[in-house]
């Protein structure tokens, strides 16, 4: 499994007309599901999203969590982040997990995200989505479990 997190002030996720997730301060995670991912990969997945020291302390260095600073969470499956790039001038998806499969184990994060921790959002799986997003610092990294 595979997350891009970004640190944000604010970030929303439109589908059409409607906003279907928005956050406040927090963490906007768009996450990729590959082939072998299971439970073990969602529940470390969700340890580092919760867990992952990007927010600033009172020295202003990188040392609170999401889970210490009580921010937002906003999940977005993105099965390209899962794309093979390293040839040719158009990506491979073998990398990605088939549809079902993404879907069931990206729900399955987004079911134990909102057990445990408050501010939990997300867009809607498999539809194109319009992602705004107000990155803070800029502060971005690549999470992967395997």
């Amino acid at each position: 499994m595979i997350a891009l997190i970004q640190r944000v002030l604010s970030a929303r996720v439109d589908v059409g007309e409607e906003t279907v997730g928005a956050i406040g301060p927090g963490l906007l995670a768009l996450v990729a599901v590959q082939p072998d991912d299971g439970e073990v990969q969602v529940k470390r997945m969700l340890e580092r999203l919760l867990g992952y020291r990007v927010f600033a302390d009172e020295a202003g260095k990188m040392n609170r969590s999401l889970a210490d600073t009580g921010g937002d969470l906003l999940l977005v499956s993105q099965f390209t982040l899962a794309a093979d790039t390293r040839s040719g001038m158009r990506p491979s998806f073998t990398r990605a997990a088939p549809p079902e499969h993404g879907r069931r184990w990206f729900e399955r994060l987004l079911e134990l995200a909102r057990i445990a921790h408050p501010g939990v959002e997300t867009g809607r799986f498999g539809a194109h989505m319009v992602i705004q997003l107000v990155n803070d610092g800029p502060v971005t990294f690549w999470l992967d479990t395997g």
